[in-house]
């Protein structure tokens, strides 16, 4: 049995999107556990604000199937391949952590964006605070604790779960 962890972003009807997603993920993993949702400007291009949040979970798939499977997610939720990285996206869902697995494909892992973005780290810290990060050899608490950018700022949002 294999720990995921999965971080979901929308920054189109991200309502919708985001218990969408809750639900598909919910219908595919045991254990979830759900952050608190979080809204933060968008990174890397102008546009509407995003709502972010991470999935924690327990699989017996294999780490491809995962990634497979999450792709199919986003397609069901009108995410499409043309889509660029910083551009308005229904859904986006990565996989951050499979287990301690380090690589690079079907997916970068562990993955880059959770030491420089407070929209991964910070949900992260709520539901893995003593996962301890195979690279950056600290506790996500730790690196949470030790992350400075003032530029990046996020707010805790109502959100209910579906």
């Amino acid at each position: 049995m294999a720990q995921i962890y999965i971080s979901l972003g929308s920054n189109i009807n991200k309502v919708h999107y985001m218990q969408s997603a809750l639900i598909a993920l919910e219908s595919h993993f045991k254990k979830i556990i759900h952050s608190s949702v979080f809204e933060s400007e968008a990174v890397g291009f102008a546009g509407n604000n995003f709502y972010n949040s991470v999935v924690a979970a327990t699989t017996n798939m294999a780490l491809a199937d995962v990634c497979a499977l999450l792709k199919q997610i986003e397609r069901d939720n009108g995410r499409t391949a043309s889509d660029k990285k910083f551009s308005p996206r229904t859904l986006d869902l990565d996989l951050l952590f499979y287990d301690d697995v380090i690589c690079q494909s079907p997916a970068q892992l562990p993955r880059d964006e959770i030491t420089k973005n407070a929209f991964v780290l910070q949900p992260l810290s709520e539901v893995a605070p003593d996962f301890y990060h195979p690279v950056a050899k600290q506790t996500i608490a730790q690196l949470w604790s030790a992350y400075n950018n003032p530029q990046q700022k996020l707010w805790k949002v109502e959100f209910s779960n579906p």
